[in-house]
């Protein structure tokens, strides 16, 4: 299955052009290599509640993607605010994804306990925050990946149950 994938970035930074967006790179390397999907779609925005939230129901509404990835505005600070704005534009939320991102990650860094990403349905697209970090987003991605195709499955559809033997 080729999973159509949208990559949204949230950073200051980055959208003023004075960072270059490595997580993304990573995002978009797990997704054609692991999962098997495809970048139909890449932004970075700063990190503005209103606009997050405008891109991400671009991303769902226009370009119906099956997943869109966001990276950055996951932690403390007063202008990470991408898990607020998800939380607006979601229909629904599969906390059990971020939990287990969060619960695999701090077994090697106790630290993750201070990233705040959830996940979320709109419609029929799963919208998963990642941390802003390469590594950040790496761990965290692995810590799902085998689950993912089922939840798209699911989520786009397409799931089949398997029949009892």
């Amino acid at each position: 299955m080729l999973w159509k994938t949208a990559i949204l970035t949230a950073s200051d930074k980055g959208s003023r052009g004075e960072r270059e967006d490595t997580s993304a790179q990573v995002i978009r390397e797990l997704v054609e290599e692991e999962l098997g999907g495809e970048i139909i779609e890449y932004r970075i925005v700063p990190d503005e509640e209103d606009e997050i939230i405008a891109a991400l129901i671009e991303l769902t509404d226009y370009y119906h993607v099956d997943l869109v990835l966001t990276t950055g505005g996951t932690e403390l600070a007063v202008r990470d605010v991408t898990p607020e704005a998800t939380l607006r534009v979601v229909e629904r939320q599969v906390p059990g994804i971020a939990e287990a991102m969060r619960a695999a990650v701090m077994q090697k860094n106790r630290s993750a306990m201070l990233f705040r990403g959830v996940c979320g349905i709109r419609g029929r697209t799963l919208v998963l925050n990642l941390p802003g970090s390469p590594k950040g987003v790496h761990e965290n991605l692995a810590a799902v990946m085998d689950q993912l195709p089922e939840a798209l499955l699911m989520v786009t559809g397409q799931y089949r149950e398997k029949p009892l033997t």
